[in-house]
């Protein structure tokens, strides 16, 4: 049986193993024969591989923004969790 990734070493991981990493670890989480430990153990390493996926999107959008702003056409940019509900908002209030 091959071992997976400890907490210690997801940089070691490609941001598309860390997520398939994570998303094992999310099912091996789900079963109920876990005893407290190996949880623990599971749950620690997916709150470090979350933290490493998470830092490597901002990484990535800032990358993206920066070539935006770079281009000669001058596209804007904006944040990629930008809430739905505040672009309807600002809709309405335009109307007013």
């Amino acid at each position: 049986m091959e071992k997976k990734s400890k907490t210690g070493s997801p940089k070691e991981l490609t941001f598309e193993k860390a997520l398939d990493r994570l998303q094992d670890i999310v099912n091996e989480l789900q079963d109920p024969e876990k005893g407290l430990e190996k949880s623990l153990e599971l749950f620690e390493e997916g709150v470090a591989l979350s933290r490493y996926c998470r830092g490597k999107i901002d990484e990535i959008q800032k990358r993206v923004e920066v070539v935006l702003k770079e281009t000669p056409d001058g596209f804007e940019t904006e944040p990629l969790d930008g809430d739905e509900d505040d672009a309807i908002d600002d809709e309405s209030e335009d109307e007013a």
